[in-house]
């Protein structure tokens, strides 16, 4: 018993291969079809990854004064988050810097926060020789533990992470930093 052909059309003008070229065809569009849905897939993998969420925009620090730094409130806006601590010579020394950066790029939507690393005492203690004018969060020994999360793969100080107004790190640099750097990468941006 013969099994009935599934697509008679297609001997109709005598041409035996039209079914294999149907297939192939078939089979081509179904592949460009593939290809492109995991591009996709990709993509959103992608966009996903980069989302603001997760360190450090779901954390909170209390802050020298009593209050309370939200990192959520800065999504959308480009940030510069510098850990340092008190007893840490180059953190001291790249302070002034990231506060004239604060001061010359706050107008222009820029944000920067400072996360010690340090003890509630100390930091207090240094603010009233030395204020600074943006905000500060008391991130104690777990700040080490987010700077790693961050890709400070060492845990050293200093640790700055810039990120973009999508919340995603666009510049690392573990050591001391200085005006000119910050304005480049802002310019970068």
């Amino acid at each position: 018993m013969s099994t009935p052909d599934p697509d008679p059309s297609a001997h109709q003008h005598g041409n035996p291969g039209q079914p294999r070229r149907h297939w192939l065809q078939m089979a081509a569009v179904a592949g460009v079809a593939g290809a492109a849905a995991a591009a996709g897939l990709g993509w959103q993998q992608r966009q996903a990854a980069q989302a603001p969420s997760g360190p450090p925009w779901s954390e909170r620090f209390p802050t020298p004064d009593g209050g309370e730094l939200v990192m959520a409130s800065m999504r959308g806006r480009p940030l510069v988050l510098n850990f340092w601590a008190t007893w840490c010579p180059p953190c001291i020394k790249e302070l002034p810097d990231l506060d004239r950066f604060h001061r010359e790029w706050s107008p222009k939507g820029w944000e920067v926060v400072g996360l010690a690393v340090d003890n509630l005492r100390a930091v207090k203690e240094f603010l009233q020789r030395q204020p600074l004018g943006f905000p500060v969060g008391m991130a104690g020994l777990e700040g080490s533990a987010l700077s790693r999360q961050l890709g400070n793969g060492q845990g050293a100080l200093p640790f700055t992470a810039v990120f973009d107004t999508r919340g995603v790190v666009i510049q690392r640099k573990l050591g001391q930093t200085s005006y000119d750097e910050l304005k480049g990468w802002a310019k970068g941006l």
